[in-house]
C-alpha cells in the first residue's frame, strides 16, 4: 500500500487515494496530503483500509506533497556525504568534519510544496554552477504530532561547486526552482519495518548510457531517523506536517556534473522508483 496524490486529467483537480494492487483508492472527503498528517497515526491507518478502486493507469501521479507541508533535509548523515563536502570545500573543510560527530545534526529547509517536482518531471541545475549533482535520499513523513507516519523518495539536486566555495552558500546550493524532486508516492511506516535496512541505487542516464551509477544502503545511516525528527521538531511546528530527507548515501565523484537532457532514477528497496529528467535552469530566462 502506497499513499498517493494524482490527478485524472491534465485539467483535473489534485486527489489524495491509496495504491494497491495496480489499483488506485480514492478517499473521500479528503482534498490534501496535510489533512491526513493532521491525523493521529491508529487514525491515519483506518482511514487507508478501505476506498473504492481506479485503474493505475487512467491517473497522473503527482508529487506527494501539497498545501503549507515544508520539506527540510539533512546533511552529512553518511560517510560519502562527510567525504563529498571535504572534497569540494575549498576553505572549511573541517566545519563538515565537525559536524558529522556533532550532538545536533545539520538540518535545512529545502523546498515549498508548489516548488517540489513529482515522478517523471524535470528537475533543474543551476546555470550559474559549475558542478551539479542529484543526491539520492530516503525522506520521512512527519505528522503534525512529530510522528513518522511514512517513507517516500528524495532527489536532493545540489550545486556543489556552489556549496564548495563557502558554507554560508549552502541555501543557493540547495534552494532554488526545480531542486526537490519527491516521489513517486509515500509508503507508510507500519509497512516499513526496518527502515535502515533498505538498499539505494542511483542511475543517470545520457544519450542512451548509462553516465553513473551506484548502490548503497540505509544501514550506513550515521544518525537514527528518530533523532534527525527530533531536532527537526524541536524548534518549530508544523501543523501540515513535514518531509524530511534524511541525507544522502551516493555522491557522483567531481569532476562528474549532470547535463540538460540527462535522466536521473533513485530505487529504495520497499518505497519506490523515482524517475526525473534534467534541465539545465537559467533563473527568469527559464530552461537552456
Amino acid at each position: 500500500m502506497e499513499i498517493v496524490r494524482y490527478r485524472t486529467g491534465p485539467a483535473g483537480d489534485p486527489r489524495i487515494g491509496v495504491r494497491h494492487d495496480g489499483a488506485v483508492s480514492d478517499l473521500p472527503g479528503t482534498g490534501s496530503l496535510a489533512q491526513l498528517w493532521a491525523l493521529p497515526l491508529g487514525d491515519l491507518r483506518d482511514l487507508l483500509a478501505a476506498a473504492p478502486d481506479r485503474p493505475l493507469g487512467e491517473v497522473e501521479l503527482l508529487a506527494p506533497v501539497d498545501g503549507r507541508t515544508e520539506v527540510w533535509a539533512a546533511g552529512v548523515t553518511y560517510h560519502q556525504s562527510r567525504e563529498a563536502r571535504v572534497e569540494e570545500s575549498e576553505r572549511a573543510a573541517s566545519v563538515y568534519e565537525l559536524v558529522y560527530d556533532a550532538s545536533r545534526p545539520e538540518l535545512f529547509f529545502k523546498s515549498p510544496a508548489w516548488r517540489v517536482v513529482g515522478p517523471g518531471g524535470a528537475v533543474a541545475f543551476r546555470a550559474d554552477s559549475a558542478v551539479n549533482v542529484p543526491e539520492p535520499e530516503l525522506a520521512v513523513v512527519v505528522n503534525s504530532a512529530g510522528e513518522v507516519a511514512g517513507y517516500t523518495v528524495c532527489n536532493d539536486m545540489s550545486s556543489r561547486s556552489i556549496e564548495g566555495e563557502n558554507p554560508l552558500y549552502l541555501p543557493q546550493a540547495k534552494i532554488y526552482f526545480g531542486a526537490c524532486g519527491l516521489g513517486p508516492w509515500i509508503r507508510p511506516a507500519w509497512e516499513v519495518p526496518d527502515p535502515y535496512t533498505l538498499g539505494i541505487s542511483m542511475a543517470i542516464g545520457r544519450d542512451g548510457a548509462t553516465a553513473w551509477h551506484g548502490t548503497a544502503s540505509t544501514g550506513q545511516l550515521h544518525r537514527r531517523i528518530d533523532d534527525l525528527v527530533g531536532y527537526l521538531v524541536r524548534g518549530d511546528t508544523y501543523p501540515d506536517g513535514a518531509v524530511l530527507s534524511t541525507g544522502t548515501c551516493l555522491v557522483p565523484p567531481a569532476p562528474f556534473t549532470l547535463a540538460a537532457g540527462d535522466t536521473v532514477e533513485i530505487a529504495i528497496d520497499g518505497i519506490g522508483v523515482l524517475r526525473n529528467t534534467v534541465i539545465r535552469w537559467a533563473g527568469r530566462t527559464g530552461p537552456r
